[in-house]
């Protein structure tokens, strides 16, 4: 298999990153145009094939502006991971560069931006047999054991995130050593030649612009494409099935929720996700925070970063 790309690979990228909602893709739009550059997305929703309007992907139109990488890798049915991703963004990479065209980076995935800036910790390949013991136990147990062994990583890893709590375990016991400190050497930040920016909305805008998001969704059509979803006749892979908006219409197409209390369920998910993802860019230190406090100042932004990075 391909080595993982290290960040030194991706030093004189540009990388514009956000919270959901934050205006990424307009103004990267704007500022990709001006700069003569390709648009690399860094999310691991728009990975999945036939999932468009829940994720926010850029319209065949918005594509037809600007050409993107990293969007329709898998079938929705098929688990995507920060490696697979990373191997995406060094060949779309490689291509930018071969054409002579610069590279920004778009999105807010947490993991992908980390390991775009710091580089991924692989680790031990995967026991199948110990795996297979590991995702039988119930998620309280999990975290039970991990608490145990490794705290630092327990209290890192959402309960809920049976992946990662499979994983960190697994590591523990193929190593005897915590994955919190495998990965130690990963939280470093590391200089960037070019700087890396994100969108800080104030809070309740930024709730009012999520909220907004997802009423547009139903109205796009997102109920009748998670219906097509479901009649692909395979089981859909966890990333699909959790990821919020799709989560929640999925329970309503399965009669567990009334529509309005789908679209609710699915706003307060949303901003959740936005919460954790600021968390995430904040303590990314290679990131530089700029304020927005009206849409109105994003084509002033664009204008702004272009100077910048020119």
């Amino acid at each position: 298999m391909t080595p993982l790309p290290t960040p030194d690979y991706f030093a004189d990228a540009l990388i514009l990153a956000g919270p959901t909602a934050s205006g990424k893709t307009a103004l990267a739009l704007d500022v990709a145009e001006q700069l003569g550059a390709e648009i690399v997305s860094v999310d691991a929703i728009a990975v999945y094939r036939g999932l468009d309007i829940g994720a926010a992907k850029p319209t065949p139109a918005e594509q037809a502006r600007v050409r993107h990488h990293a969007l329709d890798l898998l079938e929705p049915w098929e688990a995507g991971s920060i490696a697979h991703w990373l191997r995406a963004a060094a060949a779309a990479v490689e291509q930018i560069r071969r054409r002579g065209r610069r590279v920004l980076f778009v999105g807010g995935t947490p993991l992908y931006l980390k390991g775009l800036l710091r580089g991924l910790f692989t680790g031990p390949a995967a026991d199948p047999r110990l795996r297979h013991e590991l995702e039988t136990l119930p998620s309280a147990e999990l975290v039970a054991r991990l608490r145990t062994v490794d705290p630092v990583a327990a209290g890192r890893i959402a309960p809920a995130d049976r992946k990662r709590l499979v994983r960190a375990l697994e590591v523990w016991q193929l190593t005897g050593t915590p994955i919190s400190d495998w990965q130690r050497q990963f939280d470093q930040p590391r200089p960037r030649p070019q700087p890396a920016v994100w969108l800080d909305w104030p809070r309740p805008l930024l709730h009012q612009r999520i909220n907004e998001r997802v009423e547009r969704m139903i109205v796009a059509g997102l109920v009748d494409e998670c219906r097509r979803l479901l009649a692909l006749g395979r089981p859909l892979s966890r990333e699909v099935r959790q990821a919020a908006g799709y989560a929640e219409v999925f329970a309503f197409l399965h009669g567990e929720l009334s529509l309005p209390d789908a679209i609710a369920l699915a706003q307060t998910r949303t901003r959740q996700l936005a919460k954790r993802q600021i968390t995430w860019l904040r303590h990314l230190a290679e990131l530089e925070p700029i304020g927005i406090t009206d849409p109105a100042h994003l084509p002033d932004l664009a204008a702004t970063l272009v100077r910048r990075w020119r």
